[in-house]
């Protein structure tokens, strides 16, 4: 009689039991790369933001401001920049938005300056630090610290070299 071939019922939930433990101490590690990469996007696009409107200063040798906005068109005039970035200057003739990715678990951007100015032609800005905080709240904190000098810098404490919170 010939050996039957495959496997049996017992093999076969076995092997279906180990790839869900897999599978399940998989889940959470995928959900902090998740995450990191939405944290690194944000803080990527600050960065962005604060080298765009220190940009656009120099250029145009006039004053630049940055600040959050809920729709592209006008500065919130409050410190959570959550919804967006705005880029204007004071004779409401340039207006640019800098979209940030929203959605669930979208990182939040608190600055402790509801506007940073960027000074026309010297470069020099309104010193600021941007907090980004997403649910796992300060222990993955990463802050943008602006210089006096425009110059932004990602880190993981304030610009005191405190603990950040969010």
């Amino acid at each position: 009689m010939p050996a039957p071939r495959g496997h049996t019922l017992p093999e076969l939930l076995t092997m279906l039991g180990i790839a869900a433990v897999i599978a399940g101490s998989a889940v959470p590690v995928f959900s902090n790369l998740l995450l990191d990469s939405r944290m690194n996007a944000a803080v990527a696009t600050a960065i962005h933001a604060v080298n765009l409107a220190r940009q656009f200063s120099a250029t145009r040798s006039e004053a630049i401001q940055l600040c959050g906005s809920d729709d592209m068109r006008d500065c919130s005039g409050r410190p959570d920049w959550s919804a967006g970035l705005l880029l204007a200057d004071d004779g409401n003739r340039f207006r640019q938005g800098v979209a940030l990715t929203g959605g669930t678990g979208a990182p939040r951007i608190q600055s402790n300056r509801a506007i940073l100015s960027f000074e026309g032609g010297s470069g020099f800005a309104t010193p600021a630090t941007l907090t980004v905080c997403d649910r796992r709240g300060a222990r993955a904190a990463r802050a943008i610290i602006v210089s006096r000098s425009g110059r932004p810098r990602a880190s993981s404490r304030d610009a005191s070299d405190r603990a950040l919170t969010c």
